[in-house]
């Protein structure tokens, strides 16, 4: 199945022909925004665009297609094959996983249960349709930086939302897997809270993260890092955005059993990486492991986007000091 087709099967069946134009340049589509009294807005690598009742795509909302309540209601019953009760534990997470890879967040009204905690989601009014784009090769010019005599070194992707952080995160889990030019294949265990990095859909990746690989779906990643490591003996572990104490912990207890560890984390600086993993909490090194967060990483890659498209800013090396021969690894990905 195409991904133009993986699309066009997320809306029923009289709102398909709508989508005929939208579709041509898929690989250029990332989002679709949904919002019931709201124009449909199309997010792509060239800025917002807006489709039509008729199916047109234009740069302005003035003939923009509004979604009304039965339009969204048609929308969510399609995508949940009319049971909503068999999607409730996934709609209470606000998103869904459809074949392809693509995510389907939602945002309506929150019920809660006794304890405070969210039982389910009613009323969707809100939906944002990301796009999954893999980009076979993207790591390729950073590999050479992160491998020491044959051993991946740990590694943390930081940037701004929207700069390709898990596109290149998957594609590094891919690389270190089926094995490269500095290492043999090796058994990687990844975490996917929210279904990003490998798209599983009912369980299966739907996104190539590599032979040696073992996914974990929708796990909180604290208790996903641990079982994976209790169950999987993972030669390498793959999470996606850390930050606070209860994941640095968990990362520190699997560097003590012996696995490395590739991350993401929102940020722009080096300070925001000290900042997000409290190194300060951490001075005296009192962790019940032998690692503080200031020896975790091996690696800091910092990625930017410029003129639409990802890019690797700099490296830095486990001293915190700007790699000198970086400048190598600056290479557009998306």
């Amino acid at each position: 199945m195409t991904k133009r087709e993986e699309i066009v099967r997320i809306f029923p069946e009289n709102m398909k022909a709508k989508w005929e134009q939208a579709l041509l340049q898929v690989d250029k589509l990332q989002e679709i925004r949904l919002g019931i009294g709201r124009p449909v807005r199309l997010i792509t690598a060239e800025g917002e665009k807006f489709l039509s009742g008729k199916g047109n795509v234009n740069g302005n909302c003035q003939d923009a297609w509004y979604m009304t309540e039965r339009d969204m209601d048609a929308i969510i019953k399609n995508i949940c094959r009319y049971s909503m009760y068999a999607f409730e534990n996934e709609i209470r997470q606000g998103f869904l996983t459809v074949s392809g890879g693509h995510r389907i967040g939602m945002a309506g009204q929150v019920v809660l249960n006794e304890n405070g905690m969210i039982r389910n989601m009613t009323h969707i009014r809100f939906m944002n349709i990301r796009i999954s784009h893999e980009v076979i090769g993207a790591a390729d010019e950073a590999m050479p930086y992160l491998y020491e005599d044959n051993r991946f070194l740990n590694t943390l992707l930081i940037s701004p939302p929207g700069c390709g952080k898990t596109t290149l995160l998957r594609d590094i889990i891919r690389q270190v897997s089926e094995g490269n030019a500095y290492a043999a294949g090796r058994q990687v265990g990844v975490v996917d809270e929210r279904s990003e990095i490998a798209g599983s859909f009912m369980g299966i990746p739907q996104n190539n993260v590599g032979l040696r690989t073992d996914v974990l779906d929708g796990s909180p990643k604290v208790q996903g890092l641990m079982m994976l490591m209790r169950s999987m003996a993972p030669d390498v572990v793959a999470v996606d955005e850390v930050g606070g104490h209860d994941d640095i912990r968990a990362l520190l207890q699997v560097l003590q059993s012996g696995s490395s560890v590739v991350a993401t984390m929102h940020g722009d600086s080096m300070e925001d990486v000290r900042n997000h993993m409290n190194m300060e909490k951490y001075s005296q090194c009192d962790s019940p492991v032998k690692y503080c967060p200031e020896m975790l990483f091996q690696r800091y890659l910092f990625l930017e986007k410029k003129e639409g498209v990802c890019q690797i800013r700099e490296i830095f090396d486990q001293n915190q000091k700007r790699m000198s021969d970086v400048r190598g690894a600056e290479k557009c990905f998306v």
